[in-house]
């Protein structure tokens, strides 16, 4: 929003009631006594790269929103979602990295995540008992600034709770990315960017940061 700040000359004007003149925002710009200040949007911090030729072509930013919360969306818990995103943990890994899972519903299989790349060593599992402890679990570490990406499974987070989680990563400079079941398609999200895993392999951007939302689906490389 703009705001004005006025010269010596008119704040005295101001300041004196017997100098007071009845006048108008548009004579006080005219005369220059005046002077009105825009702020400048920051421009946009360019995307981590997804590892996807074409899903990083297809996304404004170039790739996963840096500092922010993306939503992947898909029909049951599966390898899809984890080929969508061992290239880029495999890359944030090598480079010394955290990659943190919080509470995942499976057990994560040491072999593949090792041929996919990330290293192991800065590979760390968080066990929640209950979901709210896992919510609460993954805001913390998105928050912590000590870790270069966050999986998380909130499947029953509320908008406000995402919200959270978004302000988190930006806080702490995080990849966040919440694995969702696509049910929750048709809700309003404040995630970055939101990707929805197709039955035929592929995926729909749902919503991205930056841009328009491509208008086709995107195919994925095969297994």
């Amino acid at each position: 929003m703009g705001q004005m700040i006025a010269t010596p000359e008119a704040a005295a004007a101001l300041s004196d009631p017997a100098r007071a003149l009845p006048v108008t925002l548009a004579s006080l710009l005219a005369g220059r006594q005046v002077w009105q200040w825009q702020a400048v949007p920051l421009p946009l911090a360019a995307g981590i790269a997804t590892g996807i030729r074409a899903l990083d072509a297809a996304l404004p930013l170039g790739g996963w929103p840096a500092a922010s919360l993306s939503e992947v969306l898909s029909p049951a818990p599966g390898l899809s979602e984890l080929r969508l995103l061992w290239p880029v943990l495999a890359r944030l890994s090598q480079a010394g990295g955290r990659v943190v899972l919080v509470a995942p519903p499976f057990v994560p299989c040491a072999i593949a995540w090792q041929r996919a790349g990330v290293l192991l060593s800065r590979l760390e599992i968080i066990h929640a008992p209950e979901p709210d402890d896992a919510l609460w679990a993954f805001e913390q570490c998105l928050r912590s600034g000590s870790c270069a990406a966050v999986l998380g499974w909130p499947e029953g987070a509320s908008h406000a709770a995402l919200r959270r989680l978004q302000v988190a990563a930006d806080h702490g400079q995080a990849l966040g990315v919440a694995l969702r079941s696509v049910r929750h398609a048709p809700q309003p999200s404040p995630a970055a960017l939101r990707l929805q895993l197709l039955p035929d392999g592929g995926l729909q951007v749902l919503k991205c940061r930056g841009g328009a939302v491509p208008a086709r689906p995107i195919a994925l490389p095969a297994a």
